[in-house]
């Protein structure tokens, strides 16, 4: 089900949302559902993250139980190819 809804929006950023979307030759529509599901990932990738945090700050690891992968931290390159 699609719900149509009513927003308040500042001029300046809706004059960027409109030159936004004639450059990807998209809708306001689209473009803002787009905004919104990737806003809605981060905040859930951020709260997963703040979980992960929490929960290894309240019981770390041991040196035991990450040992065995010490071996398998290749970084390899880096941005500026350095190694």
């Amino acid at each position: 089900m699609v719900k149509t809804i009513q927003m308040t929006i500042d001029d300046s950023l809706l004059q960027q949302v409109d030159r936004t979307v004639q450059d990807l030759n998209t809708t306001r529509s689209a473009f803002i559902r787009l905004a919104l599901e990737q806003a809605l990932r981060q905040y859930q990738v951020r709260r997963l993250e703040e979980r992960d945090e929490a929960g290894y700050t309240a019981v770390p690891a041991k040196p035991a139980e990450t040992d065995e992968w010490a071996t398998e931290q290749a970084w390899g390159e880096t941005w500026n190819g350095a190694k």
